[in-house]
């Protein structure tokens, strides 16, 4: 009798203990799930892509950023601590088609795992695939990824960020509403700037010659022709052969100034300069391209860093 009572005390301690700790689950998995009282969890790759999701998320996001000012993400490698960032995240905003070159397989592992606690999203997801560029030097079947100088297209983005965040969170949704029109009426104003100070440049001027190239889609927008020496990535070679060829362009053009960028090394443009000879300089301003500027400059958001680029451009082409 007492083995039977022994035993039936067991059982029942089982199922308590069973229970118990299906509660704790059910309640840690709620905690981290159920986003209606606490902020999202947000990791980026960029600085620009948190600019943008703070933008648009407000107080409703926590937001980090994996690269920091003058990181190249065609070059970037993952830390240990980064791969952890993204695995405590609610919601991983990536750019997508292959401008974070080395960590392509680490993102897209984690969009892919089923069931996931987490959610996944490349921006150029946001972009149709008729206003992308298709690219080359090996990346055949995919896109140019530097779609945020064509502002228009950085407002998709920011429409496409806005019905993540309300899928993420319904509960909010007037609040990522209003977030948006805010931030796309600022775009909407910085579009109309940047083609107005574009114009101020002479016709014959408006050739844009930069580091890598990562400009064709404000060129094609605003009316620049644009040539980089390094291809769309920067893991790209640069022979002896790009250097003369642009050169010879450079010469026959008769353009005056180039542009370095700031993550991106300036010792091909270096060579560039000594090929081409006469009287050519390396503007004394640097582009921002793939990374946004230091915190606290004026271009440590995108609003910022676009206005610093056109000024550099026309500074540096109008006569």
């Amino acid at each position: 009798m007492k083995r039977l009572l022994s035993f039936a005390w067991l059982v029942v301690g089982g199922a308590v203990g069973c229970l118990l700790m299906s509660g704790c689950q059910r309640s840690t998995t709620h905690a981290r799930t159920d986003l209606t009282q606490r902020p999202i969890s947000v990791t980026c790759t960029t600085g620009l892509l948190a600019d943008l999701v703070s933008q648009v998320g407000g107080s409703r996001v926590q937001v980090t950023a994996l690269m920091g000012p003058g990181i190249d993400p065609h070059q970037y490698r993952p830390s240990a601590g980064d791969q952890a960032r993204l695995h405590q995240a609610d919601l991983i905003i990536y750019h997508g088609l292959h401008l974070e070159g080395k960590m392509v397989d680490v993102l897209e592992r984690l969009g892919q795992r089923q069931p996931s606690k987490q959610k996944v999203v490349a921006v150029a997801s946001f972009i149709p695939t008729d206003l992308l560029r298709p690219a080359s030097e090996g990346f055949e079947g995919t896109y140019d990824p530097h779609f945020w100088f064509d502002v228009t297209l950085w407002m998709r983005a920011a429409a496409g960020l806005r019905d993540t965040l309300i899928e993420l969170d319904p509960a909010h949704t007037d609040h990522y509403r209003q977030q948006s029109a805010a931030y796309l009426a600022k775009l909407e104003q910085l579009h109309q700037e940047v083609q107005a100070k574009v114009q101020t440049i002479p016709p014959p001027q408006r050739v844009l010659i930069t580091a890598h190239d990562a400009f064709y889609y404000f060129g094609q927008r605003y009316g620049l022709e644009v040539r980089g020496l390094q291809g769309i990535s920067t893991a790209s070679e640069t022979s002896t052969r790009d250097v003369q060829a642009l050169a010879k362009f450079i010469r026959e053009r008769r353009i005056r100034t180039i542009f370095a960028e700031t993550s991106v090394p300036e010792q091909h443009l270096r060579a560039l300069l000594q090929a081409v000879g006469g009287e050519v300089r390396l503007s004394p301003v640097p582009l921002y391209s793939d990374a946004l500027g230091e915190l606290g400059t004026p271009a440590d958001n995108y609003l910022g860093m676009i206005r610093h680029n056109v000024d550099t451009i026309v500074a540096g082409l109008r006569p």
